[in-house]
Order: C-alpha cells, then structure tokens, then sequence
C-alpha cells in the first residue's frame, strides 16, 4: 500500500518556508506524476494562497525496476533533488521561468525524504490555454520558442545529464546517435515481447534504426534541452508567461532530439516553436527511436499499480502506430494528437 503525504507530514516544512504565521488548511495531491509526488498545499493566514510541494519517495515512483541503469546514460531516470536544484539553477541563469523555489530540504527532518517548496504557478497548463484562449496561447508559445531558442544555443563540448556533469561525469565515448540506437534496440526488443504486431515488424524495425543511424554524421557541440516538453509541462503565470516544469531530465544533447518531441505533442502548432538548421537524418533516426520509447514506456509502466492505465495504453498504442507507419513510409512526420504524450511526471 503507497503512503502518500497528508497535512501532518507536509505542515512543519511549509511552515519552515513561509513563516510560522502560515496555517495548511488542506493538501491535495496532483495526479499525472509518476516518479515524484506533487502536492498542491493550500494556506491560511498568509498572502500565499497555495504552494507546491515536490516529494521525491520510492512510494512516489511508480517505475518498476526493469533495467541496471547506467548513470552515464543521459536517458537513465532522472528523478531526485540535485538533479531538480541543478537544472532550476541552471534555467534561472538562462532567464527561462521556473516554479521559484522556497526551500529545499534533504535533511529528513521533516519528512523521510528528499523535498521542495516551490510557488503554485495558477495559470493552468498550455495546453489547457490552447483550449481557453487561443489568442493569448499563441503568445505564451512565442515567448516559449524564444526560451528554448536561448536554452538551445547554450551550448557544451560534452553531453549529459547537467547533475553528472556539475560533479565531473562524462557519457564516455559514446555519441549521441550511438546512445539513441542503444536505447532504441533496446526499446524495440522490450516492445517486441509485449507486442505481437511490433514483434513481426521486429527484424524490419531493427534494419531500419542501423540505416538511419549510419547516415549520421558526428557532432561535437550540443544544447541545452529539456527533453520532454510538451504543453503539459509549460504552466502559464499570472501575466501569460510560460513557466517550464519537469525540469529534472535537464541535459546536453542533440537539440534534435528536443525538436522532434515537440513535433510530436505540439502537432500542427509546433511551427512556431521550429529553427532552421536541424539535421536531417538525425531527425529521422530519432523520431522513430522515440516512437519506440513511447511503446516500451507506457508498457513497463502498466507491470505496476500506475493508477491511470488507460492513459499508458493509449500512449502505447498511438505510438506503435507510428512506428509501423514510419517503417511503411519512411520517417516523414505525421501529424500529432494528444495521444501522444510523455509518461513522465505531469509536474
């Protein structure tokens, strides 16, 4: 049985801070995350309406323990409170919108585990705003490709994951074609086994990653990206700007790999978020090896108690779609929907 926070757990941390004039009058626990607890704290007795608190605790994560993750690997689950004050610092300096954090804590004083305190961004989602507001959307998604155009731009001659590098790490020799492969035929063999139809297509799709990825050229630069970001993962503040959460998975790599996501969940709005530039055939290799981490994914999720399943199955389900499709078409894009989400936490 998963132990959830509730006002007793989480009272003494908001307290420490805001002041101790602040009173919990009631805690809500937000659902969508799957490696960390979200919790929507609300208050009385201070001009704070609501904080957010994040919970990072095994009873939080629902991710079975399937593979011996490789901490080089930038794809390895980022979850955790360095990984999140390193990319919160990181994005602070680069002038791109974060929830502001109010206190950290990884004492275990006030709860056993890892926790932050940031502000409750009200404004909804962007992708709630496209629905609302159409007009004042399409603002908030200009102001964000100009965010992820300096994100991308700043650039470093190693890629990772930004918490492995701050301590020294490296990803080794291994390019970041190499590693999408890797994780790419592993995706497509775990899908295989669960998937009659990925299965007979199994030879087919392997063929297909090795020919895409020969045709990549190798880089030495790499941006900043969030990795996946979609509309759900922009909060939009008070004066419309857009607010970037998720952030934990923060990295070095192809900004390709940032692009071809956005295609995805962006669909047919992804236009403003584009940039000239992009390679190719790295875009090809890596739109069919997210495809197929969008099927083995969602389906590795469903071996636990994720409580949304439906979700997940859909999730598989569209993108095993896909991923026939490209193997029948080539990796020209089709246009996305909203079945085509990340699994990742909602905030």
């Amino acid at each position: 049985m998963r132990q959830f926070a509730d006002i007793e757990d989480l009272s003494g941390l908001v307290g420490d801070a805001l002041g101790a004039g602040c009173h919990v009058v009631a805690v809500d626990r937000l659902r969508g995350g799957s490696k960390k607890g979200v919790y929507r704290v609300r208050l009385d007795g201070t001009r704070t309406a609501a904080v957010i608190v994040y919970r990072w605790a095994e009873a939080e994560n629902y991710w079975p323990r399937a593979r011996e993750a490789d901490p080089a690997d930038p794809f390895a689950p980022a979850s955790g409170l360095i990984p999140f004050l390193t990319a919160q610092r990181t994005l602070d300096s680069l002038g791109a919108r974060v929830p502001r954090l109010l206190l950290a804590d990884d004492s275990r004083r006030r709860c056993p585990a890892d926790v932050a305190v940031v502000e409750d961004v009200r404004g909804g989602t962007l992708e709630g705003l496209f629905a609302t507001d159409p007009a004042r959307a399409a603002r908030t998604l200009g102001e964000l490709a100009g965010m992820l155009e300096v994100m991308h731009r700043h650039q470093s001659s190693r890629y990772g994951r930004l918490d492995l590098l701050e301590r020294g790490g490296s990803a080794g020799e291994v390019t970041c074609e190499q590693r999408v492969l890797e994780r790419a035929l592993q995706d497509l063999a775990e899908a295989a086994g669960r998937d009659g139809r990925v299965a007979a297509a199994g030879t087919a799709l392997r063929e297909r990653l090795y020919e895409l990825a020969d045709r990549v050229s190798p880089r030495t630069e790499y941006g900043l990206v969030h990795g996946e970001l979609g509309p759900d993962h922009v909060l939009v503040d008070a004066e419309g700007h857009p607010v970037l959460i998720d952030i934990e998975g923060l990295m070095f790599f192809d900004v390709e790999w940032e692009h071809v996501f956005l295609r995805l969940r962006f669909g047919e709005r992804y236009p403003a978020l584009a940039r000239p530039g992009l390679d190719p055939r790295r875009l090809d290799l890596y739109r069919l090896a997210m495809r197929l981490s969008l099927v083995a994914g969602p389906l590795r999720l469903l071996d636990g108690d994720f409580p949304d399943r439906a979700l997940m199955q859909g999730i598989a389900e569209h993108n095993t779609q896909e991923a026939l499709a490209l193997l029948a078409t080539g990796s020209g894009p089709r246009p996305a929907h909203h079945g085509t989400g990340s699994s990742r936490d909602a905030r």
